[in-house]
C-alpha cells in the first residue's frame, strides 16, 4: 500500500509517518521504482501502536522503548510498566504545574478590576518575574484601604 493507505490505516498522516521513518521509530520503507513508498499491513499496525502511545502522551524516546519491548516476545512486563509508571510521574507532574498555574492565574484575575483603570496585578505580576519564580507563588496584590480603617 503507498503512503496514504497507510495513513488512512493508521490515523496517522503521511507527514508523520515520514517523521517516524526519519527517527527510527518505523523502518524505512521499502520503494517502488519509481520512488513510491510501500508500506505493509505490519507497518499499519506498527503506526497504529505509535499513534495510540502518541494519545497518552508518551515522549519519541519513550515509544522507542515501548516499541523495543513490544518487537521483544522474550521482554519482561516490569519493564514496559517501569516506562508507563514513569511518564505517570512525569503526566502527574506536568499535571500539578497545570493546576499551579491555574490557581495563580484565578488569583490575579479575582484581584484584577476589569474596569477602565490603568492598574492591573496580572500585568504587573507578569512584569516582576524572575528567572527563579514559580507557578505557584501567588502575586501579591495591592489591597485598598477600606474607608472605615
Amino acid at each position: 500500500m503507498n503512503i496514504g493507505e497507510a495513513a488512512r490505516g493508521s490515523g496517522v498522516s503521511a507527514k508523520m509517518i515520514r517523521y517516524y521513518e526519519s527517527v527510527g521509530l518505523l523502518p524505512r520503507a521499502q520503494r517502488t521504482e519509481a520512488g513510491y513508498r510501500v508500506y505493509r499491513d505490519a507497518d499499519v499496525h506498527t503506526l497504529r501502536f505509535i499513534r495510540r502511545a502518541r494519545d497518552l502522551g508518551f515522549s519519541i524516546e519513550q515509544i522507542g522503548e515501548l516499541l523495543a519491548l513490544w518487537r521483544d516476545k522474550r521482554r519482561a512486563s516490569a519493564n514496559v510498566k517501569k516506562v508507563a509508571q514513569t511518564h505517570i510521574a512525569e503526566l502527574e507532574a506536568r499535571a500539578a504545574q497545570l493546576m499551579a498555574m491555574s490557581r495563580t492565574l484565578r488569583h490575579l484575575a479575582q484581584h484584577c478590576h476589569g474596569d477602565q483603570r490603568p492598574e492591573c496585578p496580572i500585568l504587573d505580576d507578569l512584569a516582576e518575574a524572575k528567572p527563579d519564580v514559580t507557578v505557584a507563588r501567588q502575586a501579591p496584590v495591592a489591597r485598598r484601604r477600606s474607608p472605615a480603617a
